[in-house]
């Protein structure tokens, strides 16, 4: 119960860990308020008994299941007793038995559940429930960028109430910056369940003195980099870069499979461009919330995402500029045309198009939302590589509408961070994307291009562990001669037996296309005894083709050896996400 950081010695907050689990919440109530006044506290009734509440989260990168955790921390403060559950552990019927629910999922790309929540979502959305008796209130985690944004949450909480539930607070949608908005929810949503105890004050877990530096997103580790190196060959059409930070002294742990968030700043030449589109210099004052009063360009540069364009900053920009043309775009008719405005196109150039007068410096800025950070899949183990953390990240450059485009992040270390500068970091637990628990488990990795990032992690991990398990990876990208990404390494794998077998697709290699998932059928018959050998097969890279082509090559595969149809593969594959034997981490 008391965080490592308390300020009592091992052997003392482990007696009290003991003695604080054996008091009632009305106790516990009791006590903390002694404690803090220094003197008898007042006599308040407290009910005979704490009210249950079933937190139930739906998580792709872990950070539902980590407000989740939050969420039940709290909620113990208040005198509820908080069960926190998994969507991939329980069924729909289950909620029967539950009175009092909160729900925190998240949506994955545009509009979809995530992959450990997928079968329930389906189930939820399909069977018919009476749920009179459940009363709940909903947290949604999106992202504006996508237009279904908060999908999952929106259809959790029309769900919900059509089963009859009573909604007892309203529902919260949150975008990448979703701390504060979770913070001011819990808060209404526990006090509208009523009070499980005399109910003290949300303080959320994150604002207690800790005694000693913690770092997160808020408060990100300057890691200084030690090296970069260019992985691609001369000629190719990539840049691929391998970059190693130093985190000594940060006390930032990880393991394989986390990732590492990086928290970059907008490049000159695109905050120039935004300030002549609205007709500014960026000498002027603004006031940034929770941050005070700074120069317009130092905000552009280190506060506000300036480039992504969506529906909200397009809506944002209509009500200031009483454009009638972009009333139109906007209308509830134009979707399909919004949509296709949206696609390759930033924020510059809606300025452009429909605020040709300019804005005030304040207009601009309520434009735009934080600048979020990037999680890039860490491609090292701790224990190859004491105090450091590596990535794998291709730099994003591309040309659209007559524009040179790039990346906020990739283009940020690539071109802005010098050898021996510090950058902003973070690290990023994925419970969801981990090595078997035994070491002589096999394991069958997909990673083409810079999805490879993780799995070497897994490898080196498993090398440094000297486990004995077999190893499998199936690597792509567009030749051989120049893009064969970490090559030697993967060799001297090979030698030693930490990598048992590996194959790859060159795609431009030859006239006609290969990928992965064509190695994985040509492989079909080992594949699937591997995987009937009890074999972890693991993806990561891009979620929009890749991943669901090697979904869709597994399932022919099981089809295939299995001699089962198509319906009896899917469902072996989904007993495989089910005892997490099939994990993905796609973006």
């Amino acid at each position: 119960m008391l965080p490592e950081h308390s300020p009592f010695s091992p052997d003392l907050r482990r007696a009290l860990d003991g003695l604080l689990a054996s008091f009632t919440p009305a106790q516990r109530f009791w006590l903390a308020g002694y404690l803090s006044s220094g003197e008898t506290a007042p006599a308040v009734a407290a009910p005979a008994a704490a009210t249950k509440l079933t937190i139930l989260y739906g998580s792709e990168s872990g950070n539902s299941e980590k407000l989740a955790d939050l969420s039940a921390k709290e909620s113990k403060k208040r005198g509820f007793i908080p069960t926190v559950k998994n969507m991939a552990d329980i069924q729909p019927a289950d909620l029967a038995k539950v009175e009092n629910l909160l729900v925190i999922v998240s949506t994955w790309g545009d509009g979809e559940p995530p992959e450990t929540a997928t079968s329930f979502y389906k189930a939820f959305m399909s069977e018919a429930l009476s749920l009179p008796k459940l009363r709940y209130s909903v947290c949604a985690l999106g992202d504006t960028s996508y237009e279904k944004f908060c999908q999952m949450g929106k259809d959790f909480d029309a769900r919900l109430e059509t089963f009859g539930a009573q909604r007892i607070h309203p529902r919260v949608d949150c975008d990448l910056q979703y701390e504060k908005p979770h913070r001011a929810w819990l808060d209404g949503a526990l006090t509208a369940f009523g009070p499980a105890t005399a109910a003290a004050p949300l303080v959320p877990a994150f604002a207690i003195p800790a005694a000693a530096a913690e770092f997160d997103k808020t408060n990100p580790f300057q890691a200084e980099l030690k090296e970069r190196v260019l992985l691609n060959g001369k000629g190719t059409a990539k840049e691929t870069v391998h970059y190693e930070l130093s985190l000594e002294g940060s006390g930032l742990t990880y393991e394989p499979g986390d990732s590492l968030g990086v928290i970059p700043v907008n490049a000159p030449d695109v905050i120039a461009d935004l300030l002549k589109a609205a007709k500014l210099v960026g000498t002027e004052k603004v006031v940034v919330p929770d941050l005070g009063s700074k120069t317009l360009a130092d905000a552009l540069r280190e506060d506000f995402d300036i480039t992504a364009l969506s529906r909200p900053v397009l809506t944002k920009l209509q009500e200031v500029t009483k454009s009638k043309k972009l009333a139109t775009l906007l209308a509830e008719g134009s979707k399909d045309k919004l949509k296709d405005y949206l696609w390759g196109r930033w924020i510059v150039d809606a300025l452009e198009e429909f605020a040709a007068k300019g804005l005030s410096p304040e207009a601009l800025i309520s434009l735009l939302r934080p600048l979020p950070p990037r999680l890039y899949s860490i491609a090292s183990s701790p224990l190859a590589h004491p105090d450091e953390v590596h990535l794998t990240i291709a730099s994003v450059r591309y040309q659209s509408f007559g524009k040179a485009r790039k990346g906020v992040a990739s283009t940020y270390l690539a071109d802005l961070v010098k050898s021996g500068d510090k950058v902003p970091v973070y690290t990023n637990t994925n419970k969801n994307f981990r090595l078997p628990a035994s070491g002589d488990t096999p394991i069958i990795m997909v990673g083409p291009g810079t999805g490879v990032a993780p799995f070497r992690a897994f490898v080196e991990h498993r090398a440094a562990l000297e486990q004995k398990g077999k190893s499998w990876l199936f690597f792509g990208d567009q030749r051989y001669t120049y893009d064969f990404l970490y090559q030697t390494e993967w060799q001297d794998h090979l030698a030693s037996k930490a990598l048992t077998k590996l194959d790859v697709a060159f795609s431009r290699d030859q006239p006609e296309k290969i990928y992965v998932q064509q190695r994985m059928i040509e492989r079909a018959k080992e594949l699937y005894a591997w995987l009937e050998e009890g074999a972890h097969f693991y993806v990561c890279g891009d979620a929009t083709r890749m991943a669901h082509d090697v979904n869709e090559a597994l399932i022919s595969v099981v089809a295939q050896q299995g001699g089962k149809s198509r319906e009896a593969a899917e469902a072996y594959i989904e007993d495989l996400k089910k005892a997490k034997r099939y994990q993905r981490d796609v973006y």
